[in-house]
């Protein structure tokens, strides 16, 4: 055997021993929750009650490991923050909202998709209960073996449906709150992408297209911070803590506008006094936007876990329910403190085991991001889930910021062929050969503002009707000069994964809900 072989076996197994270590930290986990969950179960109940912890954690931990990633990975694609960075500050804030703001009642039935009042025996109950949380769990698991973000909500909303189906026949569904999840599929995607693009185009046209970027930045970046923190206030107060301190839509968005004013006066007064803070590059306007994404992170962090807890520890918390309670069926039942505890520790080892997989996916993968395009995919997020829930849209947060990415990338591509559309315009109206006066013109091109470049476009244009034929060129010439090369800077592969994974993540969480109940059903009966 030779040393390239050698070397080759080592690495190998230095990947194989990370494995071995992710899954031993996992196992460790799930171990320690059946523990504690069989010293406070008693009679009959308690080996239900091991089951339904066992499970409830292997949830939380693929929610960690998939949903999460929408909230960080922007800001490790553009490097805002690095891979560990974001895996610290993301468990700590999922964490630390689970806890801190996750309620202390939870829906038995996730978004009413099921009537319980059909379901009469608690047994039924706890297998739809059990089925559904680990039918969920394995679609996330797959979903985070292949890389593919999917919408943990609509995970588990697709698990009670096939649950409640194989127990109580279709009748037991309430079709038009699914049908409401179905239009979420398309809305979520489009409205995280076109306001991401609307707030990038915004940010080139105010900033990046300027003549001067560091005096634009210094005008512009104080507003687009200070409407950052606006948006982010006002989702953690309508959405994050709306568990624990209820405020209305109005009061929600005025004690933002403070906040995000507050913001834009110590920004502004930030940039004013330090004049070399801003050089005149992309570059270095980027880095203005490091520290909000930073914040940004955190929050979203903090918001998805005190609202998505409900995703590991619903069903959890339902089994609990009816397990204590004597076998009755209640539609909201009270969270106990272990419980949401293997929400908020499995979300967090779940995202520092597993997570990294679909951070790069959403951050790398799909199109290539810097601090400004991460900014505007936080900002799309943010203001997605606030206006859809006024209007009563039913959003999917994982939707809104994958769909952000996917149209920064598109606008991206617009703006690039729309660039070379102007380059070939330049050259079709420059004599043959005249490459000194053609480079000449695109540096000038290149720095001057929009409107000086539509003068300049305009200003040829002019120049070639006076003339008969000033390029020379041939027909055929000026045909190859017209064919601009596409560039494509979104990837249609993952764009036709994640796609399909979305489409089929109801049916299949539903599909692998039903087979489940009917085998533990056939396993608990006698």
């Amino acid at each position: 055997m030779d040393l390239q072989h050698i070397s080759d076996i080592e690495r190998a197994a230095h990947s194989g021993r990370g494995e071995v270590f992710r899954l031993g930290m996992g196992v460790i986990f799930i171990v320690g929750v059946m523990f504690y969950a069989a010293l406070n179960g008693s009679g009959e109940g308690s080996l239900t009650l091991v089951m339904a912890a066992m499970i409830g954690g292997y949830m939380a931990m693929n929610i960690g490991a998939n949903d999460v990633a929408n909230n960080v990975g922007p800001a490790v694609g553009s490097k805002a923050l690095t891979l560990a960075g974001a895996l610290v500050i993301a468990a700590v804030f999922e964490a630390a909202g689970a806890l801190i703001a996750g309620g202390e009642v939870v829906s038995t039935i996730r978004s009413g998709i099921i009537n319980p009042d059909l379901i009469t025996n608690s047994d039924t109950f706890v297998w739809i209960m059990l089925a559904a949380l680990l039918a969920g769990a394995l679609w996330l698991n797959l979903a985070t073996a292949v890389g593919a973000p999917v919408s943990t909500t609509h995970s588990i909303v697709g698990a009670v449906l096939g649950a409640g189906m194989a127990a109580a026949g279709p009748s037991i569904v309430d079709w038009s709150t699914m049908a409401g999840i179905a239009a979420s599929w398309v809305v979520s995607p489009l409205l995280g992408g076109v306001f991401a693009a609307g707030f990038l185009y915004l940010v080139k046209r105010s900033i990046t297209y300027q003549a001067d970027m560091a005096e634009a930045a210094r005008k512009m970046v104080p507003l687009l911070v200070g409407l950052m923190a606006w948006t982010f206030a006002t989702y953690l107060i309508l959405k994050g803590l709306n568990k624990v301190w209820k405020v209305g839509f109005g009061p929600g968005v005025l004690y933002g506008l403070i906040v995000g004013a507050l913001v834009f006066l110590l920004v502004r007064k930030v940039l004013s006094r330090g004049s070399g803070i801003v050089a005149n590059t992309k570059q270095s306007v980027n880095k203005l936007f490091t520290v909000p994404l930073i914040f940004a992170a955190a929050l979203l962090s903090f918001a998805h876990g005190s609202n998505d807890v409900a995703n590991a520890v619903g069903p959890l918390a339902a089994i609990v329910d009816v397990v204590t309670s004597g076998g009755e069926i209640h539609k909201a039942a009270p969270i106990p403190t272990w419980v949401m505890m293997v929400g908020a520790i499995g979300i967090a080892l779940g995202l520092a085991l597993f997570g990294p997989k679909v951070i790069r996916t959403v951050g790398s993968e799909i199109t290539e991001l810097d601090q400004m395009r991460a900014y505007c995919i936080a900002m799309a997020a943010t203001i997605t889930v606030i206006v859809a829930s006024q209007l009563g849209l039913p959003v999917s947060s994982t939707h809104i910021a994958v769909g952000g990415v996917f149209g920064v990338g598109f606008l991206r591509e617009y703006l690039k062929s729309n660039y070379d559309r102007m380059v070939a315009e330049i050259k079709a109206h420059h004599p043959e050969g005249d490459l000194a006066a053609i480079e000449s013109f695109i540096k000038r091109f290149e720095k001057a503002s929009v409107e000086e470049k539509g003068r300049m476009l305009q200003d040829l244009k002019d120049r070639a009707k006076k003339a008969e034929d000033p390029a020379h060129f041939s027909k055929g010439e000026r045909k190859d000069l017209k064919k601009v090369y596409r560039r494509e800077l979104v990837k249609r592969s993952q764009l036709m994964r994640i796609a399909a994974a979305w489409v089929i993540t109801v049916p299949a969480s539903a599909l692998m809900a039903a087979i489940l109940f009917f085998t533990i059903r056939g396993m608990m009966l006698p």
